[in-house]
């Protein structure tokens, strides 16, 4: 039964990273015309688009304002998205030098037992 559980975690996590691997295609293309989305929202289109109603002028203002940040971090969240996949890998990693942490505590408690043993031979040999 704790396989099929892991078992079914390891294929969410799979598909999870398809998911994720076709945004991060999509958001690469979108990088790719990054320079041209910049453009197209510096450039005015009046003479292009309907007219904007003067109630929501304030709201489109705030909306270009955030499209234009998005553009700004797009890098930064692309980096992200592509580190993903290696997530599987790197809790592998850290469970195997936890494991490998744990075999040296215990070995250093096994020590410092055996170092306390010899102490208390040593004074029992000197009192003598």
């Amino acid at each position: 039964s704790r396989t099929i559980v892991s078992t079914l975690q390891f294929y969410f996590i799979g598909k999870k990273c398809e998911i994720l691997q076709d945004m991060n295609r999509h958001l690469d293309a979108v990088l790719k015309e990054q320079r041209a989305l910049r453009k197209r929202l510096i450039k005015p289109r009046c003479q292009e688009s309907l007219p904007i109603e003067a109630t929501f002028h304030k709201y489109v203002v705030d909306l270009l304002t955030e499209a234009v940040t998005f553009i700004e971090k797009l890098e930064s969240h692309l980096q992200t998205v592509r580190s993903i996949p290696q997530i599987p890998n790197i809790m592998k990693n850290m469970d195997t030098a936890l494991t490998k942490t744990e075999v040296l505590a215990m070995e250093l408690e096994e020590l410092a037992e055996q170092i306390l043993k010899w102490r208390e031979l040593q004074k029992e040999v000197y009192s003598d």
